[in-house]
């Protein structure tokens, strides 16, 4: 059995775009944070990728049940035959299932890769109840 694959039409207008906005310093380049989120009993865990940024860098607020991410990845003004990497700024807004408590956050960057600990809000807590026995 033979399987043909044939590109989408539009994969190829998709990479000229692409690679006229390369040819263009001037172009500001939006980079989308990938982001792994995992739950705790008593906090969420973000993960993501930001390699090269220093702490300095980035832009953390927490609002309630939203947190941001904001940064730049810095762009030398180098020709490129293939450009992969991330650069440009980026800025990535989620919502959480329940209220986050903002003062007990801690960020830290660890070889490249940024782990946000986001403390639940003592009302979001599951509370555990011991029923007595008689």
């Amino acid at each position: 059995m033979t399987y043909f694959v044939a590109p989408t039409p539009y994969r190829m207008a998709r990479r000229f775009a692409r690679m006229a906005e390369c040819e263009q310093p001037e172009h500001s380049h939006s980079y989308t944070l990938s982001v792994d989120i995992r739950e705790q009993d008593d906090a969420y865990v973000l993960s993501a990728l930001v390699p090269g940024l220093k702490a300095e860098e980035l832009n953390i607020q927490i609002l309630e049940d939203v947190v941001t991410v904001e940064g730049e990845f810095k762009a030398d003004e180098s020709e490129y035959l293939v450009r992969e990497l991330p650069h440009g700024s980026f800025r990535r807004t989620l919502r959480l299932p329940v209220t986050l408590e903002a003062e007990k956050a801690q960020a830290k960057i660890t070889d490249g890769v940024l782990t946000l600990r986001l403390p639940k809000a003592e009302s979001a807590r599951p509370k555990t109840i011991k029923v007595a026995v008689k």
